[in-house]
């Protein structure tokens, strides 16, 4: 059943509840399949809203949304492949927990973006704030300027690529995936890193507990190679290749004594 009331449409389920799309403010405009609006006016919930309705109800794969004015936790639980342009910047936890969609944001972003992402690629234009790509699970995370710390904390799959600088304890307690800084990086880098593999162009403030220098092999510059032509980044630097040194892997059975040894 479906009730007007002014310029919103309520929506109710057989159980008289309203349905998640209730409140879609409709203000997209949309030609030949693709669909625009501006959110500058709009809050969190009612842009998120209008997105849905704009990728499930309506069908639309190709979404821009105008001045976004550094809202946070806009773009989040996207589950479809799609393409999304952000025209301006994202406040804290944008684009968390997606899977499959193509997002562009032309300006910056702030804490834990793409938190949890579990695929798809999400491109942006200039920085990011710190926890960039926590926990995440998949896919390609490209950020072309500077990023704050713990980047890639917890990180489980997929690459991070970072056209400048990285802050303190980047890939800390990293678990599986790959990050490409082209940049410097903070101290602490890999620090309790577990496995996955960290690219460095610039300097190493320090080395965190357990990550090491690793062997190159021709697979690591075939993949860097490869990121920097997909993303038309131009001719890779060179780069330092670090790993996990694997002495904590058995830390829980050590005596207290032998943990101060591994530690200090």
């Amino acid at each position: 059943m479906v009730t007007l009331t002014g310029e919103r449409r309520v929506t109710y389920d057989a159980r008289g509840l309203a349905e998640p799309f209730a409140e879609v403010p409709k203000v997209s405009k949309i030609v030949d399949g693709k669909a625009t609006f501006d959110a500058a006016s709009l809050t969190t919930r009612k842009i998120n809203l209008e997105l849905r309705w704009l990728l499930y109800e309506q069908g639309i794969k190709d979404v821009t949304i105008l001045n976004p004015g550094a809202k946070h936790s806009l773009g989040v639980g996207i589950l479809t492949r799609c393409k999304l342009r952000f025209e301006g910047s994202l406040g804290y936890f944008g684009l968390g927990v997606i899977d499959g969609p193509e997002i562009t944001v032309t300006g910056r972003v702030g804490w834990s973006v793409c938190e949890n992402m579990m695929s798809g690629v999400v491109i942006i234009e200039h920085n990011a704030g710190s926890l960039a790509g926590a926990a995440m699970r998949g896919g390609d995370l490209l950020v072309k300027g500077d990023v704050g710390a713990r980047t890639g904390i917890d990180q489980k799959g997929g690459t991070i690529i970072v056209g400048g600088n990285a802050g303190v304890n980047t890939g800390f307690m990293m678990q599986r995936g790959r990050q490409i800084i082209c940049g410097n990086v903070g101290p602490h880098l890999g620090d309790s890193m577990y496995d996955g593999t960290i690219y460095v162009a610039g300097k190493v403030k320090s080395l965190g507990l357990d990550c090491v220098p690793g062997e190159w092999s021709d697979a690591d510059t075939e993949f860097i190679e490869r990121k920097f032509r997909i993303y038309d980044l131009g001719t890779p630097p060179t780069f330092q290749k670090f790993v996990c040194g694997k002495v904590l892997y058995n830390y829980d059975d050590l005596e207290p004594s032998e943990k101060k040894l591994v530690i200090y």
